[in-house]
Protein backbone atom coordinates (compact mmCIF):
# COMPACT_ATOMS: atom_id res chain seq x y z
CA UNK A 1 0.00 0.00 0.00
CA UNK A 2 1.87 3.40 -1.36
CA UNK A 3 1.03 6.64 1.29
CA UNK A 4 -0.60 7.99 -1.90
CA UNK A 5 -3.37 5.16 -1.48
CA UNK A 6 -3.66 5.82 2.08
CA UNK A 7 -6.10 9.05 3.63
CA UNK A 8 -6.23 9.92 7.30
CA UNK A 9 -8.42 11.71 8.91
CA UNK A 10 -10.15 11.83 12.66
CA UNK A 11 -12.54 9.94 12.47
CA UNK A 12 -14.52 7.51 10.17
CA UNK A 13 -17.89 7.01 9.88
CA UNK A 14 -19.66 4.16 8.45
CA UNK A 15 -22.89 5.27 7.13
CA UNK A 16 -24.23 8.40 5.65
CA UNK A 17 -27.23 8.24 7.25
CA UNK A 18 -29.25 10.97 9.89
CA UNK A 19 -27.25 9.98 12.55
CA UNK A 20 -23.77 9.55 10.59
CA UNK A 21 -23.85 13.36 8.96
CA UNK A 22 -25.49 14.65 12.23
CA UNK A 23 -22.26 13.32 13.58
CA UNK A 24 -19.96 14.79 11.04
CA UNK A 25 -21.75 18.01 11.08
CA UNK A 26 -21.18 18.02 14.51
CA UNK A 27 -17.19 17.13 14.36
CA UNK A 28 -16.33 19.70 11.38
CA UNK A 29 -18.42 22.59 13.32
CA UNK A 30 -14.96 21.75 16.06
CA UNK A 31 -12.80 21.32 13.44
CA UNK A 32 -12.80 17.75 13.61
CA UNK A 33 -12.12 16.02 10.48
CA UNK A 34 -13.85 12.96 9.42
CA UNK A 35 -14.52 10.50 6.38
CA UNK A 36 -17.95 9.66 5.72
CA UNK A 37 -18.23 5.92 3.74
CA UNK A 38 -21.49 4.68 2.70
CA UNK A 39 -22.37 2.39 -0.32
CA UNK A 40 -25.51 4.22 -1.15
CA UNK A 41 -25.88 6.55 -4.48
CA UNK A 42 -27.24 10.00 -2.44
CA UNK A 43 -29.03 11.33 -5.25
CA UNK A 44 -32.26 9.27 -4.81
CA UNK A 45 -31.92 9.53 -0.94
CA UNK A 46 -33.87 12.82 -0.78
CA UNK A 47 -36.74 11.81 -2.56
CA UNK A 48 -40.41 11.41 -1.49
CA UNK A 49 -40.46 7.57 -3.39
CA UNK A 50 -36.98 6.41 -1.18
CA UNK A 51 -38.10 7.39 2.43
CA UNK A 52 -41.53 9.12 2.44
CA UNK A 53 -41.71 9.10 6.13
CA UNK A 54 -41.47 12.26 8.40
CA UNK A 55 -39.47 12.39 12.29
CA UNK A 56 -40.62 14.57 15.06
CA UNK A 57 -37.28 16.09 15.90
CA UNK A 58 -37.48 16.96 19.34
CA UNK A 59 -36.58 20.27 20.36
CA UNK A 60 -32.87 19.55 21.84
CA UNK A 61 -32.59 17.78 18.45
CA UNK A 62 -33.15 20.95 16.31
CA UNK A 63 -30.74 23.03 18.92
CA UNK A 64 -28.07 20.69 17.67
CA UNK A 65 -29.16 21.43 14.11
CA UNK A 66 -28.62 25.25 15.17
CA UNK A 67 -25.20 24.99 16.23
CA UNK A 68 -23.71 22.91 13.65
CA UNK A 69 -24.97 24.42 11.13
CA UNK A 70 -27.42 22.15 9.54
CA UNK A 71 -30.19 24.54 9.66
CA UNK A 72 -28.85 27.05 7.62
CA UNK A 73 -29.28 24.27 5.06
CA UNK A 74 -32.79 23.16 5.67
CA UNK A 75 -34.97 24.40 3.20
CA UNK A 76 -38.31 23.79 4.82
CA UNK A 77 -38.51 24.69 8.30
CA UNK A 78 -40.90 21.80 9.41
CA UNK A 79 -44.27 21.95 11.58
CA UNK A 80 -44.10 22.90 15.14
CA UNK A 81 -45.60 20.99 18.17
CA UNK A 82 -46.90 22.96 20.13
CA UNK A 83 -49.25 19.84 22.05
CA UNK A 84 -49.05 16.32 22.50
CA UNK A 85 -52.59 14.71 23.09
CA UNK A 86 -52.26 11.04 24.71
CA UNK A 87 -55.75 9.09 24.65
CA UNK A 88 -56.79 5.72 25.48
CA UNK A 89 -58.96 5.04 22.55
CA UNK A 90 -61.61 7.31 21.59
CA UNK A 91 -63.04 7.56 25.62
CA UNK A 92 -63.03 10.84 27.30
CA UNK A 93 -60.35 11.77 29.44
CA UNK A 94 -56.05 11.43 28.48
CA UNK A 95 -52.69 13.24 29.11
CA UNK A 96 -51.85 16.82 27.32
CA UNK A 97 -48.44 17.96 27.23
CA UNK A 98 -47.72 21.49 26.53
CA UNK A 99 -44.54 24.01 26.12
CA UNK A 100 -42.88 25.40 28.68
CA UNK A 101 -42.57 29.02 29.96
CA UNK A 102 -40.25 29.42 27.13
CA UNK A 103 -42.56 28.53 24.62
CA UNK A 104 -40.17 26.33 22.42
CA UNK A 105 -42.43 23.33 20.67
CA UNK A 106 -42.05 19.90 22.21
CA UNK A 107 -40.58 19.50 19.09
CA UNK A 108 -40.75 20.01 14.72
CA UNK A 109 -42.29 17.82 12.32
CA UNK A 110 -39.90 17.31 9.25
CA UNK A 111 -40.22 15.27 6.16
CA UNK A 112 -37.41 12.69 6.19
CA UNK A 113 -36.41 13.59 2.86
CA UNK A 114 -35.91 17.46 3.85
CA UNK A 115 -33.88 16.31 6.61
CA UNK A 116 -31.65 14.27 4.35
CA UNK A 117 -30.88 16.82 1.91
CA UNK A 118 -29.87 19.26 4.60
CA UNK A 119 -27.76 17.15 5.96
CA UNK A 120 -26.04 16.37 2.98
CA UNK A 121 -25.73 19.58 1.86
CA UNK A 122 -24.43 20.76 5.35
CA UNK A 123 -22.47 17.84 4.62
CA UNK A 124 -20.75 18.83 1.04
CA UNK A 125 -19.84 22.47 2.35
CA UNK A 126 -18.17 21.16 5.68
CA UNK A 127 -14.54 21.96 5.06
CA UNK A 128 -13.46 18.81 7.84
CA UNK A 129 -15.77 16.19 5.78
CA UNK A 130 -14.57 14.05 3.11
CA UNK A 131 -17.73 12.38 1.82
CA UNK A 132 -17.19 8.43 0.26
CA UNK A 133 -20.51 8.33 -1.23
CA UNK A 134 -21.06 4.88 -3.66
CA UNK A 135 -18.33 3.54 -2.05
CA UNK A 136 -18.42 -0.43 -0.49
CA UNK A 137 -16.29 -1.15 2.67
CA UNK A 138 -13.85 -4.32 1.42
CA UNK A 139 -12.08 -4.64 4.98
CA UNK A 140 -12.16 -3.50 8.17
CA UNK A 141 -9.17 -3.35 10.94
CA UNK A 142 -9.21 -2.21 14.45
CA UNK A 143 -6.07 -2.38 16.79
CA UNK A 144 -3.79 -0.76 19.71
CA UNK A 145 -2.66 1.30 17.40
CA UNK A 146 -5.14 2.95 14.89
CA UNK A 147 -8.62 1.93 12.95
CA UNK A 148 -8.19 1.43 9.23
CA UNK A 149 -10.65 0.57 6.35
CA UNK A 150 -10.01 -0.75 3.18
CA UNK A 151 -12.08 0.50 -0.08
CA UNK A 152 -13.23 -1.75 -2.73
CA UNK A 153 -11.13 -0.02 -5.06
CA UNK A 154 -7.96 -0.38 -2.80
CA UNK A 155 -7.67 3.11 -0.79
CA UNK A 156 -7.03 2.90 2.38
CA UNK A 157 -8.56 5.34 5.19
CA UNK A 158 -7.06 5.55 8.84
CA UNK A 159 -8.07 7.25 12.12
CA UNK A 160 -7.72 6.91 15.36
CA UNK A 161 -11.77 6.01 15.85
CA UNK A 162 -14.11 4.45 13.39
CA UNK A 163 -18.05 4.85 14.28
CA UNK A 164 -20.83 2.37 13.51
CA UNK A 165 -23.47 4.32 11.85
CA UNK A 166 -25.01 1.82 9.38
CA UNK A 167 -28.15 1.17 10.80
CA UNK A 168 -29.75 -1.80 12.55
CA UNK A 169 -27.80 -4.56 10.64
CA UNK A 170 -24.57 -2.94 11.24
CA UNK A 171 -21.43 -4.96 10.23
CA UNK A 172 -19.38 -2.89 12.84
CA UNK A 173 -21.02 -4.12 15.11
CA UNK A 174 -21.50 -7.38 14.41
CA UNK A 175 -17.75 -8.25 13.49
CA UNK A 176 -17.06 -6.77 17.20
CA UNK A 177 -18.92 -9.57 18.36
CA UNK A 178 -21.63 -7.08 20.43
CA UNK A 179 -24.41 -9.30 21.82
CA UNK A 180 -27.92 -7.84 21.14
CA UNK A 181 -31.53 -7.86 23.39
CA UNK A 182 -33.66 -8.03 20.73
CA UNK A 183 -37.02 -9.31 19.90
CA UNK A 184 -40.25 -8.63 17.49
CA UNK A 185 -43.71 -7.28 18.66
CA UNK A 186 -45.27 -9.05 15.76
CA UNK A 187 -46.82 -5.62 14.11
CA UNK A 188 -45.74 -3.39 11.18
CA UNK A 189 -46.16 0.72 11.49
CA UNK A 190 -48.19 1.63 8.50
CA UNK A 191 -47.37 5.09 7.25
CA UNK A 192 -48.35 7.86 5.08
CA UNK A 193 -49.83 11.51 5.02
CA UNK A 194 -53.14 12.21 5.01
CA UNK A 195 -55.07 15.18 4.18
CA UNK A 196 -58.02 16.64 6.09
CA UNK A 197 -60.46 19.34 6.43
CA UNK A 198 -59.86 20.65 9.33
CA UNK A 199 -56.72 22.00 10.92
CA UNK A 200 -54.18 20.37 13.39
CA UNK A 201 -53.56 23.25 15.30
CA UNK A 202 -50.11 21.80 15.28
CA UNK A 203 -51.33 19.28 17.94
CA UNK A 204 -49.98 15.85 17.80
CA UNK A 205 -52.06 12.61 18.75
CA UNK A 206 -51.32 9.24 20.34
CA UNK A 207 -54.25 7.07 20.49
CA UNK A 208 -53.59 3.85 22.18
CA UNK A 209 -55.40 0.89 21.36
CA UNK A 210 -55.06 -2.81 22.28
CA UNK A 211 -54.54 -3.98 18.52
CA UNK A 212 -51.12 -0.74 18.48
CA UNK A 213 -50.88 2.89 18.88
CA UNK A 214 -52.92 5.15 16.06
CA UNK A 215 -50.24 8.52 15.88
CA UNK A 216 -51.04 11.69 14.15
CA UNK A 217 -48.65 14.11 13.54
CA UNK A 218 -48.67 17.47 12.43
CA UNK A 219 -47.66 18.98 9.02
CA UNK A 220 -47.65 22.10 7.31
CA UNK A 221 -50.03 22.76 4.66
CA UNK A 222 -49.64 22.77 1.04
CA UNK A 223 -49.71 25.69 -0.79
CA UNK A 224 -53.05 25.59 -1.60
CA UNK A 225 -54.06 25.48 1.84
CA UNK A 226 -54.73 21.91 2.04
CA UNK A 227 -53.95 20.88 6.14
CA UNK A 228 -51.70 17.72 6.19
CA UNK A 229 -51.08 15.28 8.76
CA UNK A 230 -48.98 12.24 9.02
CA UNK A 231 -49.99 8.84 10.62
CA UNK A 232 -47.94 5.99 12.07
CA UNK A 233 -50.40 3.54 12.56
CA UNK A 234 -49.17 0.46 14.66
CA UNK A 235 -50.82 -2.84 14.26
CA UNK A 236 -50.44 -7.06 14.41
CA UNK A 237 -48.79 -7.81 11.06
CA UNK A 238 -52.12 -10.20 9.66
CA UNK A 239 -53.96 -6.93 10.14
CA UNK A 240 -51.96 -4.81 8.79
CA UNK A 241 -51.39 -6.95 5.88
CA UNK A 242 -54.90 -6.37 5.22
CA UNK A 243 -55.31 -2.37 5.60
CA UNK A 244 -52.07 -2.05 2.79
CA UNK A 245 -54.48 -4.61 0.45
CA UNK A 246 -57.33 -1.83 1.02
CA UNK A 247 -58.00 0.78 -1.96
CA UNK A 248 -56.40 4.37 -1.10
CA UNK A 249 -60.52 5.27 -0.43
CA UNK A 250 -61.15 2.55 1.82
CA UNK A 251 -58.06 2.91 4.11
CA UNK A 252 -58.70 7.35 4.58
CA UNK A 253 -62.35 5.46 6.02
CA UNK A 254 -60.21 2.93 8.48
CA UNK A 255 -57.94 5.71 9.46
CA UNK A 256 -60.76 8.43 9.92
CA UNK A 257 -62.33 6.22 12.18
CA UNK A 258 -59.54 5.25 14.16
CA UNK A 259 -59.09 9.36 14.30
CA UNK A 260 -62.48 9.50 15.35
CA UNK A 261 -63.45 11.84 12.62
CA UNK A 262 -62.11 14.92 14.54
CA UNK A 263 -60.35 16.36 11.95
CA UNK A 264 -62.91 15.76 9.27
CA UNK A 265 -62.83 14.25 6.39
CA UNK A 266 -59.58 12.57 5.02
CA UNK A 267 -58.00 11.43 1.99
CA UNK A 268 -54.50 10.12 1.38
CA UNK A 269 -51.62 12.20 -0.37
CA UNK A 270 -49.02 9.53 -0.40
CA UNK A 271 -49.00 5.89 -0.94
CA UNK A 272 -49.00 3.52 2.17
CA UNK A 273 -45.59 2.00 3.32
CA UNK A 274 -44.93 -0.45 6.25
CA UNK A 275 -41.98 -1.95 8.13
CA UNK A 276 -41.70 -4.04 11.15
CA UNK A 277 -41.24 -2.95 14.57
CA UNK A 278 -38.90 -4.63 16.96
CA UNK A 279 -36.15 -4.29 20.01
CA UNK A 280 -32.70 -3.92 19.97
CA UNK A 281 -30.32 -2.89 22.32
CA UNK A 282 -26.77 -3.91 22.25
CA UNK A 283 -25.19 -4.44 25.54
CA UNK A 284 -22.61 -2.29 25.26
CA UNK A 285 -21.83 0.20 22.42
CA UNK A 286 -17.63 0.45 22.29
CA UNK A 287 -15.20 -1.57 21.54
CA UNK A 288 -11.51 -1.27 20.52
CA UNK A 289 -11.43 1.95 17.97
CA UNK A 290 -15.16 1.67 17.81
CA UNK A 291 -18.58 3.80 18.77
CA UNK A 292 -21.40 2.59 17.24
CA UNK A 293 -23.96 5.60 16.82
CA UNK A 294 -27.82 5.31 16.26
CA UNK A 295 -29.78 2.23 15.27
CA UNK A 296 -26.54 0.35 14.86
CA UNK A 297 -26.77 0.78 18.62
CA UNK A 298 -30.47 0.79 19.59
CA UNK A 299 -33.79 0.84 18.37
CA UNK A 300 -37.10 1.16 19.83
CA UNK A 301 -40.90 0.94 19.31
CA UNK A 302 -41.95 4.56 17.58
CA UNK A 303 -44.03 4.82 20.03
CA UNK A 304 -43.08 7.93 21.75
CA UNK A 305 -41.09 9.44 18.44
CA UNK A 306 -38.04 8.74 20.63
CA UNK A 307 -35.96 6.22 18.25
CA UNK A 308 -34.09 8.67 15.74
CA UNK A 309 -33.25 11.51 18.46
CA UNK A 310 -31.83 8.90 20.73
CA UNK A 311 -28.94 8.62 17.52
CA UNK A 312 -28.89 12.40 17.63
CA UNK A 313 -28.45 12.09 21.28
CA UNK A 314 -25.44 9.83 20.58
CA UNK A 315 -24.49 11.87 17.80
CA UNK A 316 -24.08 15.41 20.44
CA UNK A 317 -22.61 12.99 23.21
CA UNK A 318 -19.75 11.57 21.15
CA UNK A 319 -18.99 14.73 19.43
CA UNK A 320 -18.29 16.04 22.47
CA UNK A 321 -16.56 13.27 23.98
CA UNK A 322 -13.84 13.64 21.22
CA UNK A 323 -13.57 17.37 21.21
CA UNK A 324 -13.22 17.32 24.75
CA UNK A 325 -10.26 14.60 24.28
CA UNK A 326 -8.80 16.47 21.19
CA UNK A 327 -8.23 19.71 22.82
CA UNK A 328 -6.57 17.52 25.50
CA UNK A 329 -4.63 16.14 22.94
CA UNK A 330 -5.63 12.64 23.56
CA UNK A 331 -5.65 9.53 21.28
CA UNK A 332 -9.20 10.03 19.81
CA UNK A 333 -9.77 6.46 20.46
CA UNK A 334 -8.05 6.46 23.75
CA UNK A 335 -10.16 3.56 25.68
CA UNK A 336 -10.90 6.10 28.52
CA UNK A 337 -12.61 8.44 26.07
CA UNK A 338 -15.20 5.85 24.52
CA UNK A 339 -15.72 4.49 28.12
CA UNK A 340 -16.87 8.15 28.93
CA UNK A 341 -19.64 7.91 25.93
CA UNK A 342 -20.65 4.31 27.12
CA UNK A 343 -21.21 5.52 30.56
CA UNK A 344 -23.14 8.80 29.76
CA UNK A 345 -25.27 7.01 26.76
CA UNK A 346 -25.80 3.91 28.42
CA UNK A 347 -28.43 4.95 31.34
CA UNK A 348 -30.18 7.32 28.46
CA UNK A 349 -30.71 4.82 26.08
CA UNK A 350 -31.73 1.89 28.29
CA UNK A 351 -34.16 4.21 30.00
CA UNK A 352 -36.09 5.13 26.74
CA UNK A 353 -35.68 1.42 26.20
CA UNK A 354 -37.43 0.43 28.87
CA UNK A 355 -40.19 3.55 28.56
CA UNK A 356 -41.31 2.44 25.05
CA UNK A 357 -41.48 -0.73 25.58
CA UNK A 358 -43.53 -0.90 28.84
CA UNK A 359 -45.79 1.85 27.03
CA UNK A 360 -46.42 -0.62 24.48
CA UNK A 361 -47.18 -3.73 26.53
CA UNK A 362 -49.34 -1.60 29.25
CA UNK A 363 -51.76 -0.18 26.12
CA UNK A 364 -51.59 -3.52 24.27
CA UNK A 365 -53.89 -5.07 27.43
CA UNK A 366 -57.55 -5.95 26.40
CA UNK A 367 -60.88 -4.84 28.10
CA UNK A 368 -62.88 -2.33 29.77
CA UNK A 369 -61.04 -2.63 33.37
CA UNK A 370 -57.86 -2.00 31.92
CA UNK A 371 -58.53 1.23 29.95
CA UNK A 372 -60.08 2.44 32.54
CA UNK A 373 -57.06 1.91 34.91
CA UNK A 374 -55.18 3.41 32.30
CA UNK A 375 -57.23 6.33 31.78
CA UNK A 376 -57.00 6.89 35.93
CA UNK A 377 -53.72 6.86 35.58
CA UNK A 378 -53.47 9.58 33.15
CA UNK A 379 -55.77 12.07 34.73
CA UNK A 380 -53.43 11.29 37.89
CA UNK A 381 -50.28 12.14 35.78
CA UNK A 382 -51.79 14.62 34.17
CA UNK A 383 -52.57 16.69 37.59
CA UNK A 384 -49.55 16.13 38.97
CA UNK A 385 -46.76 18.85 38.09
CA UNK A 386 -43.67 17.33 38.90
CA UNK A 387 -44.21 14.39 36.83
CA UNK A 388 -46.26 15.48 33.93
CA UNK A 389 -42.89 18.42 33.93
CA UNK A 390 -40.70 15.19 33.90
CA UNK A 391 -42.55 13.87 30.90
CA UNK A 392 -42.64 17.26 29.17
CA UNK A 393 -39.08 17.50 29.28
CA UNK A 394 -38.03 13.63 27.70
CA UNK A 395 -40.50 14.59 25.61
CA UNK A 396 -38.62 17.62 23.92
CA UNK A 397 -35.24 16.04 24.77
CA UNK A 398 -34.43 17.89 27.67
CA UNK A 399 -34.31 15.48 30.58
CA UNK A 400 -30.65 14.19 32.28
CA UNK A 401 -27.05 14.96 31.57
CA UNK A 402 -27.36 16.61 28.05
CA UNK A 403 -24.30 17.32 25.72
CA UNK A 404 -23.35 21.18 25.07
CA UNK A 405 -25.28 20.92 21.59
CA UNK A 406 -28.40 19.82 22.94
CA UNK A 407 -28.28 22.99 24.68
CA UNK A 408 -27.64 25.12 21.68
CA UNK A 409 -23.90 25.85 22.48
CA UNK A 410 -21.15 25.33 19.86
CA UNK A 411 -18.45 23.02 21.14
Amino acid sequence: MTQQQRTQADVIILGGGLVGLSLAAALDSAGLRSIVVDPADPAGRTDVAFDGRTTAVSSSSMRMFGATGVLDHLAVPGCPIHAIRVADGLAPGGLTFEPGEDGEPLGVMHENRHLRAALQDRAEAGANIDLRWKTPVAEVVRDDFSGRVRLAGGEELTAPLIVGAEGRRSPSRDAAGIRMARWSYKHSAIVSTLAHDLPHEQIAYEIFYPAGPFALLPMTDLADGTHRSAIVWSIANDKAAGLLKLDDAAFAAEAEAAMGGFLGAIRLLTPRSSYPLGFHHATRITDIRLALAGDAAHAVHPIAGQGVNLGFRDAAALAEVLVDGARLGLDLGDAQLLARYQRWRALDAFSVALATDGLTRLYGVPGRTASAVRRIGMGIVDRLGPLKHKLNAAARGNSGDLPRLLMGEAL
